[in-house]
């Protein structure tokens, strides 16, 4: 009977253990991943920040162009201009007074 007990909580022990183990090994694995990223981050972040000006400097250049053709039409600077009504011309077979 007493190696049977013996034989339970070695068992447990194992299962503990690997349980424990697998969990340190995670952790490791994580620590050293976390402190390779955040030594990586300042880069990413400036790469990041360089991106999003060059969009928003597109986007400025957009609009600007929006704004502007919006300006243009509202002017009406693109359509000619109507001359002067045109008159009537009498006609060579019509003699007024006759």
């Amino acid at each position: 009977m007493e190696q049977a007990v013996i034989a339970a909580l070695l068992l447990v022990g194992l299962v503990i253990g690997a349980g424990v183990g697998a969990s340190y090994a995670r952790a490791k694995r994580g620590w050293k991943d976390y402190r390779t990223v955040r030594s990586s981050v300042p880069g990413a972040r400036r790469t990041a920040w360089a991106a999003i000006r060059g969009v928003a400097a597109k986007l400025v250049v957009i609009a600007l162009l929006l704004v502007g053709a919006a300006a243009y039409a509202a002017s009406g600077a693109g359509q000619e201009r109507a001359g002067p009504a045109p008159t009537g011309t009498p006609s060579p077979s019509h003699r007024p007074g006759r």
